[in-house]
C-alpha cells in the first residue's frame, strides 16, 4: 500500500511518476470506505483526487499555495497533507473540518466553505509574495460552478490587470450541486469540444517550447487562429489569461507533466481542466447530484442507507408544494434560486412550471436584484436562499429590494445551526442582518403551517420585502396542507399560560420551548410562552404586557444572540422603562464548529435540558 507510506507532500515526492495512478486508486478507495460510513461531501473529491496528488506532487507545498474552491473537493488534499489517520473524525465534533481551515493545518492555505473566493485570494497571495520579493506558486482550483459567481470575475479581472504569477486551475466537471446552468456552461462546453482549435494549439505549443521567440510569434497571432476556429475570441485570454487545454484532469500522469511545464511560465495562466465528478464509483458517476452528499451507503452495492425515517415533511417539501400551490393560483409567482434547487426543493416547480423557475446559479447577489427587475414589472419572485448564502447578498437586499420597497419574497432555508457542515454553513445572522433593514418583514415558523400561511400572507400583502426564515429538515407537523390562511403582520400567538416567568421564542426552536414548559411544569413552575413569529414588526402589544406582568423574560433564538429577537425584546423593555430582567439565549459571539444539530444547539444552552435549566437558574438568581 502506498498510501500509508504518505504522511506529508514530502512523502509523496519519494514516489516515481508511474507510481502514481495506483497511489490515486487507493486514495479513492480511502475515500469511499470513510465516506461511506461517516457520510460527507463525496463526488466532488472523489473527482479532484488527481489535482491533489499532481499539485502535491509537483508543487513545494506549504511554501507554494492551493486554494481549493469550493473546499468539498479537498478530502484527497487532506489525506495527502498529514490527516488520513483523523479523518475518520472529519465533519464529526471535536474533529476535522470538511473544509479546508487555515487553523487545522499549514497546507490549507485558505478557509472555503463557500465559493468563487479562490481567485481574488490567491492574487491578493501572488501580489504580496511579489511585494516580499518571495518567490511561490499560487494557484487557485476553482469549479465551473463556483466560476460562475460574480466575485470570481472580479478575481479574473483584476489578476489579468495585475499580470502577478498565479496560476487559475478550471476543474470543469459540468456539474456543481445540480447541472450547471448559464451561458459560461455552455461556453466551456464549446471549448472542450472544439477539437480543431485545441489540437492546434497545443501541437504549437509543446513544438515551441524550446524557441521562445518562436513561440511570442504564435502568441500575437493567436487571436486569429481562435477566431477562425472558434468564431469567438477566447474569454480568459480575452482577460489577459494565458489558456492552457483542455487536458484530462483525471490522468495525473500528464496533469503532472503540464503542471510542471506551466511552473516556468510567468504572469497570469489558466488551465482547463476535465474531471467527472463521482470519478471511480459507478453509482456517483450514474447520478452525479444525488451523490454529491449521499449520506451513509454500502460501498459494495451503493445502495444508501435510508436516512432516519421521519414522520413529518422537512421544511424545504412545504416551501416547494406550497410555492407551486401559490404559482398555481397566482400567475405574477416566480420562483428564483442560486444553484440550489434541488436542495430548497424550488425543483418542484420547475418540473411543473419550468418557465417562471429560474436556477441563476451561484450567484447570490444577482438572484437577489434579478428579483427586484421582476418584482418592478409587477411579479412577485420568491427568491431563496440558504441563510449563510444570504450573506454574500446583503448589499443588493439593502440598495436594490428594501430601499425601493420592493416586494420580493425571500425564502431564507438553512436557518440556524445547521450541523456537520460547520461555521461556513451555519444560518446564524440572517435575523440581526434585517431586522434593522427599513420596510422589512421579517418572520419565522414554528412549523410547517405556519410556513405556508406566512408564504402566502407575503405573496397576498405584495407590497413590501418579506423575510421567511426556516431551518433545514426538522418537521414538526403530521397535518400541514390546511387551507391557506392570511397571518397577521408582526402578532405574536401565546402558547401556554404562566405566572413565574416569561419565555419569547422565534421560530421552529419554539417546539423546544414547549418541551421546557413542561418539564419546568413537573417542577412547579409555571411558564409562559409567546410564539412571536414576526421579529420586524414586532409585536409590541405582547411586549408591553410581557413588561408589565413578569420579573424575568427568556427570549431564545437559533441565531446569534448579539442584534437578534432577544435585543429587540431588551431594547423594548429599555424603551419603555420596564423592571423586567431579560434573559438572552442563542448562540454565543463566536463562531460555532461542526457536529449534530442536537449537540450543537445543547453546547450553546438553547435545547430544551438548556433551556429549563436556565429558568431554573434565573428564577433561583
Amino acid at each position: 500500500m502506498l498510501l500509508e507510506q504518505i504522511n506529508s507532500p514530502q512523502d509523496l515526492k519519494k514516489l516515481s511518476l508511474q507510481q502514481l495512478p495506483q497511489l490515486c486508486s487507493e486514495i479513492r478507495n480511502f475515500i469511499i470506505d470513510e465516506v461511506s460510513e461517516n457520510p460527507g461531501h463525496f463526488g466532488a473529491s472523489l473527482g479532484a483526487v488527481e489535482l491533489a496528488v499532481a499539485l502535491h506532487y509537483v508543487l513545494n507545498t506549504p511554501n507554494d499555495k492551493i486554494v481549493w474552491d469550493v473546499g468539498h473537493q479537498a478530502y484527497a488534499h487532506k489525506i495527502l497533507t498529514g490527516r488520513r489517520g483523523e479523518f475518520h473524525t472529519n465533519r464529526k465534533l471535536g474533529g476535522i473540518s470538511g473544509f479546508p481551515r487555515m487553523s487545522e493545518s499549514i497546507y490549507d492555505s485558505f478557509g472555503t466553505g463557500h465559493s468563487s473566493t479562490s481567485i481574488s485570494a490567491a492574487l491578493g497571495m501572488a501580489v504580496a509574495g511579489r511585494l516580499q520579493g518571495c518567490p511561490q506558486h499560487i494557484v487557485a482550483v476553482i469549479g465551473d460552478g463556483s466560476m460562475t459567481g460574480g466575485m470570481a470575475f472580479e478575481g479574473l479581472n483584476h489578476a489579468g490587470m495585475e499580470q502577478a504569477d498565479i496560476l487559475v486551475i478550471l476543474n470543469d466537471n459540468q456539474i456543481a450541486i445540480d447541472k450547471s446552468v448559464g451561458a459560461l456552461s455552455s461556453y466551456l462546453l464549446k471549448i472542450t469540444t472544439s477539437a480543431t482549435y485545441n489540437k492546434v494549439k497545443n501541437e504549437v505549443w509543446t513544438l515551441t517550447s524550446r524557441f521562445q521567440h518562436i513561440r511570442r510569434v504564435f502568441q500575437k497571432i493567436g487571436n486569429v487562429v481562435k477566431s477562425s476556429v472558434l468564431r469567438n475570441s477566447n474569454l480568459f485570454e480575452a482577460l489577459n489569461f494565458r489558456y492552457f487545454g483542455p487536458v484530462n484532469g483525471n490522468d495525473v500522469i500528464r496533469l503532472v507533466k503540464t503542471l510542471q511545464r506551466l511552473q516556468n511560465v510567468k504572469g497570469a495562466n489558466l488551465l482547463h481542466v476535465l474531471t467527472v465528478k463521482g470519478k471511480g464509483y459507478l453509482p456517483a458517476e450514474s447520478n452525479q447530484t444525488l451523490w454529491h452528499a449521499p449520506g451513509t451507503f454500502d460501498r459494495t452495492t451503493g445502495k444508501r442507507q435510508p436516512a432516519a425515517k421521519s414522520q413529518y415533511p422537512r421544511y424545504q417539501e412545504v416551501f416547494g408544494e406550497t410555492l407551486l400551490e401559490l404559482a398555481q393560483q397566482n400567475d405574477k409567482i416566480v420562483g428564483i434560486t442560486p444553484a440550489m434547487a434541488s436542495g430548497c426543493s424550488l425543483d418542484i416547480m420547475m418540473q411543473a412550471m419550468p418557465h417562471r423557475a429560474f436556477d441563476v446559479g451561484i450567484a447570490e447577489q444577482h438572484a437577489v436584484t434579478f428579483s427586484a427587475g421582476l418584482a418592478v414589472a409587477g411579479y412577485t419572485p420568491f427568491c431563496n436562499l440558504y441563510s449563510s448564502f444570504l450573506q454574500r447578498a446583503y448589499d443588493s437586499i439593502v440598495h436594490d429590494v428594501a430601499l425601493q420597497n420592493l416586494p420580493v419574497v425571500f425564502c431564507i432555508d438553512r436557518a440556524g445551526l445547521v450541523g456537520e457542515d460547520g461555521a461556513t454553513h451555519h444560518g446564524i445572522f440572517d435575523i440581526a442582518l434585517l431586522r434593522n433593514v427599513p420596510n422589512m418583514i421579517v418572520a419565522a415558523p414554528m412549523n410547517e403551517t405556519e410556513l405556508r400561511n406566512m408564504m402566502y400572507t407575503a405573496q397576498k400583502l405584495c407590497n413590501a420585502p418579506f423575510a421567511i426564515r426556516y431551518p433545514r429538515g426538522q418537521g414538526v407537523t403530521h397535518n400541514w396542507r390546511l387551507p391557506l390562511e392570511e397571518m397577521p403582520i408582526g402578532k405574536a400567538l401565546q402558547l401556554s399560560d404562566g405566572k413565574d416567568i416569561a419565555l419569547l421564542s422565534i421560530g421552529h426552536i419554539g417546539n423546544a420551548v414547549q418541551t421546557a414548559v413542561q418539564q419546568l411544569a413537573q417542577k412547579g413552575i409555571a411558564a409562559a410562552h409567546y410564539n412571536m413569529r414576526f421579529v420586524q414588526p414586532i409585536d409590541q402589544a405582547v411586549l408591553h404586557r410581557v413588561g408589565q406582568s413578569f420579573a424575568h423574560i427568556v427570549t431564545i433564538e437559533d441565531g446569534v444572540i448579539d442584534g437578534g429577537m432577544g435585543s429587540a425584546v431588551a431594547e423594548f423593555i429599555t424603551t419603555h422603562h420596564y423592571s423586567s430582567q431579560v434573559t438572552r439565549l442563542g448562540i454565543p459571539n463566536q463562531f460555532v464548529e461542526h457536529g449534530t444539530i442536537a449537540q450543537l444547539q445543547a453546547l450553546c444552552g438553547f435545547d430544551a435540558a438548556g433551556i429549563a435549566a436556565t429558568v431554573v437558574r434565573v428564577l433561583q438568581n
